[in-house]
């Protein structure tokens, strides 16, 4: 029996929308009949139809934007800037899938030649995420069509309206419905479309935990693809610069963007002791000015509530864990709406703390890190499982090739945010926070296979050595 879906809207605890959980088998069985009609289209046919679907979107951008800023609490301007990179990622994708999974041939001698050519897996599932509901998603679903595969997709059960806006989006662009479904439910469905037999890969963007929990699942199971995104704890090093107030900037943006709940947000300010009293105070004062309010408020918010109650109980919980294990609050966190998910950004000092969790914090909560020198740095720095993005502002050219040379990330920026990777580069950590797979430019690698083959248009073969001499004697007249 189907189970009852809901989705409030953080911001106002209204209910946003209701439904109810799929049937993965059925799903996966449409999906495996539709995808050889799908992949038997030119390549030609596939980039037209999803063409289309930037058309669609376009036509209903405010009415997405609007959707997404209700169902995750983000400000609306965030809400925008997430459609415009879904609109974008189409002819991102089509120059990376030429690029990267492009055919070639080398010609040969007597006529023979020599290809490399790219076919799509079967039917992909992909896991999306509720900090990002369209376009994480969708960063992995253009690329899998585009090469030839059947998508079905699993929204986070956090996020359930905007991921059936997005399938309804592909199919009014002419996608087949059997070539992208939707899949709704918790994580029950998510194991259930993991462990099916018919699924020929898992495209993943979530936490460590359920990502490593997928990837033992998998670890019997070679013959399928898995390509996971897991988050970070992600450090931010601020070094000897003069532009103390741009530096500062950088800390918010990276720290406290989307309300923190983005997988490159700077979890860990490391900062060199000579400047992190004058740093800290400039940090301090613009969390001050952060406008914390609904995604629909005038003047507009910097940030929204968290996703939930239960996720803003939980990093509520982290802060006075820190605190009270030794870690020196510069900014306290608060809930300034009761029973609502809304959190003041937080700020701690834990250089004292013996020891630090190695955990993703994700949302509003920044914990600062004093260093005497650039080596001790870069350790701490590396002191994390995780290792998607990492950043220093500051130093000198010398520094950053050290800190770039040094550094295990796969995102790494100098004077610039943690956040806000271009998707014209690959994106993807390692560690706990990726297995190599990364994805935006390089998802290319990840939706289809290279095939090697060796042709000629008639049959040539001799075979030259070996053979026993042929008996004249024994031949007839």
């Amino acid at each position: 029996m189907s189970a009852a879906l809901t989705s409030h809207e953080p911001a106002t605890g209204a209910l946003l929308w209701q439904g109810e959980s799929g049937d993965v088998d059925d799903i996966v069985a449409r999906a495996r009949s539709g995808w050889p009609r799908w992949a038997a289209q030119p390549v030609a046919f596939r980039i037209e139809t999803l063409r289309r679907f930037v058309n669609v979107v376009r036509a209903h951008e405010e009415e997405l934007a609007d959707l997404i800023a209700r169902e995750t609490g983000k400000p609306l301007w965030d809400a925008r800037t997430e459609v415009t990179a879904v609109m974008a990622k189409i002819d991102t994708s089509v120059a990376a899938y030429s690029e990267r999974t492009g055919q070639r041939r080398l010609e040969a001698n007597l006529g023979a030649r020599q290809s490399v050519r790219h076919k799509p897996h079967g039917v992909m599932a992909v896991l999306g995420p509720y900090n990002f509901p369209a376009h994480l998603p969708n960063g992995h679903i253009i690329p899998a069509l585009l090469a030839g595969n059947a998508v079905i997709f699993k929204p986070s059960e956090k996020t359930p309206a905007v991921g059936e806006m997005m399938v309804r989006f592909y199919h009014e662009a002419g996608v087949p419905t059997d070539a992208v479904q939707l899949l709704l439910g918790g994580a029950e469905e998510g194991k259930a479309l993991a462990a099916h037999a018919d699924v020929a890969g898992i495209l993943f963007t979530g936490s460590a935990q359920t990502g490593i929990a997928i990837n033992r699942q998998f670890a019997t199971q070679p013959g399928k693809i898995l390509a996971l995104e897991m988050g970070g704890n992600n450090p931010l090093v601020v070094w000897d610069t003069p532009e103390i107030g741009a530096a500062a900037a950088l800390v918010i943006q990276s720290a406290f963007l989307s309300s923190g709940q983005r997988c490159t947000a700077a979890s860990r300010l490391i900062v060199r002791d000579a400047i992190a009293d004058a740093l800290i105070a400039e940090v301090k004062k613009l969390a001050d000015r952060l406008i914390v309010d609904h995604p629909h408020a005038d003047p507009q918010p910097y940030m929204g509530p968290v996703i939930d109650n239960p996720t803003a109980d939980g990093l509520t919980e982290s802060f006075l864990y820190l605190m009270s294990h030794g870690g020196r609050p510069i900014k306290h966190m608060v809930r300034p709406q009761k029973g609502l998910p809304f959190l003041t950004p937080a700020i701690i000092d834990v250089t004292a703390m013996q020891e630090r969790p190695d955990v993703e914090l994700f949302g509003p909560l920044l914990q600062i890190v004093r260093v005497p020198d650039f080596e001790t740095a870069i350790a701490e720095a590396n002191s994390s499982r995780y290792g998607l993005s990492a950043s220093l502002v500051g130093g000198s050219p010398e520094q950053y090739a050290q800190f770039w040379g040094n550094v295990r990330a796969g995102v790494i920026n100098w004077n610039r945010p943690t956040n806000g990777a271009s998707g014209t580069a690959p994106f993807g950590g390692v560690g706990v926070s990726g297995n190599h797979r990364p994805s935006a430019y390089y998802a290319a690698d990840y939706c289809a296979y290279p095939v090697a083959s060796a042709e000629i248009e008639q049959p040539r073969a001799t075979i030259g050595i070996g053979l026993k001499d042929i008996d004249v004697s024994a031949m007839g007249d």
